[in-house]
């Protein structure tokens, strides 16, 4: 028997335990999407609401119930860690935080960062 198929194998996913730097960047491609998928809503509330003004009563009251507020929120606090998250990855990218010791601190810097404006977006939205 070789080496190679004395290897164990682990596919049951609720024992890995990921880095925070594996999470951070995964985290960072799901914002990624989520942004993008609505930033063709974001895209159709402007325009509706900049149409008229009866499109932008129309759009002011599509926004003043409490699930969509809540909705618009996640939206601004994916948007506001894919920003963080790209800062981030563009100062590795630079050579900085490269190691596991730097990369995992800023991780964690960018979760707060990224807490923090999400509680603003959530005074600005409510």
């Amino acid at each position: 028997m070789t080496k190679k198929n004395q290897r164990p194998i682990n596919l049951d996913l609720q024992t890995i335990q990921f880095p925070i730097t594996a999470i951070a960047s995964i985290l960072h491609r799901i914002s990624g999407v989520i942004t993008f998928v609505f930033v063709g809503v974001l895209l159709w509330l402007l325009s509706t609401s900049l149409s008229s003004p009866k499109g932008f009563m129309e759009a002011a009251n599509f926004i003043d119930g409490w699930f969509v507020k809540f909705i618009l929120w996640g939206m601004l606090s994916a948007l506001f860690y894919h920003i963080v998250g790209g800062i981030r990855h563009l100062c590795q990218d630079l050579g900085y935080f490269e190691d596991l010791e730097s990369g995992t601190k800023s991780a964690q810097v960018s979760f707060i960062i990224t807490g923090v404006l999400a509680l603003l977006a959530g005074v600005i939205v409510w």
